[in-house]
């Protein structure tokens, strides 16, 4: 890396991690309150950066989960650094990082943001579908008697279900996700089985709804009213894959509208999910 002096790339502490989530609530990404605890315990050596002498000035993820699927987020340049061929070599970088924590022919996913498609483009990876942030108000709801609270001894069942959905075992992830403060999980159960999750979280402005997973529309529209109930009153973010029309029939129900968009990107074979169940993506930063 030698587009400016004195820099070097290097392996994120916890406590820089809490400055790029900083930045990312600069940058409009309203990322969670707890985020940061969870997606470093998710992955340690997955956050990486630049520093210039001992200032902090990019960053990026490179986040494996268990060498079976990567995912790359956070990719932020300091402003007064941009355009200077910085973020272009920590990206490059950051991908041979990330294969080299894979198995080989692994996938490599990432959500981007439309201005920078082409350049990921370049970069190898191609667009699967277009993803939408969708805003509203939560609401207060009568909940549906098949919905509770997620337990501890509901943990394997949910994780089985979100494997399914997710494609990969992310059970380290889920653990710390599902159990946050200022946050509440739920589950909807189809007999004994688990028919849908959903999971809103306090985020720097209002709450966030992710993931939200659902056998049907029916599920996810119930599991959607638990999560609003819980947020009445408060801004309220979903993000949906537009490649779900019901997704989109869901968030026109309850009179969310489009605030930013992005598209999921793969490096390598697209992963094959059962996208009919994904009515709200878990989150930009970690797939």
């Amino acid at each position: 890396m030698n587009s400016l002096k004195n820099i070097r790339l290097v392996k994120l502490e916890r406590e820089q991690l809490d400055m790029v989530v900083d930045w990312a609530a600069n940058e409009g990404w309203n990322p969670g309150l707890n985020d940061a605890e969870v997606f470093w315990n998710t992955d340690p050596d997955g956050f990486y950066g630049v520093l210039k002498d001992d200032e902090l000035i990019a960053s990026g993820s490179v986040v494996s989960y268990n060498g079976e699927y990567g995912f790359m987020g956070f990719f932020i340049v300091k402003p007064e650094y941009r355009g200077s061929g910085l973020g272009r070599e920590l990206w490059n970088k950051r991908k041979e990082i990330l294969l080299s924590r894979l198995r080989k022919d692994a996938t490599i996913g990432m959500d981007g943001v439309v201005d920078m498609q082409e350049f990921y483009a370049k970069g190898g990876f191609k667009l699967a579908y277009k993803d939408m942030r969708m805003e509203g108000m939560g609401r207060e709801y009568e909940l549906s008697e098949d919905i509770s609270l997620i337990e501890e001894n509901d943990f394997i069942e949910v994780s089985k279900y979100d494997r399914e959905c997710f494609g990969f075992d992310r059970s380290t992830f889920l653990s710390g996700w599902l159990k946050q403060s200022n946050a509440k999980a739920f589950k909807y159960k189809n007999g004994n089985n688990a028919a849908g999750i959903a999971v809103i979280r306090k985020a720097m402005n209002g709450y966030k709804i992710g993931p939200l997973f659902g056998d049907n529309l029916y599920i996810a529209e119930k599991l959607f009213e638990a999560c609003s109930d819980t947020a009445k009153g408060e801004k309220l973010f979903l993000d949906i894959p537009k490649i779900n029309k019901e997704s989109v029939a869901l968030a026109k129900k309850y009179g969310l509208k489009p605030c930013f968009e992005c598209g999921r990107m793969y490096y390598g074979k697209p992963i094959d999910v059962p996208l009919e169940k994904t009515f709200g993506v878990t989150t930009f930063e970690l797939g």
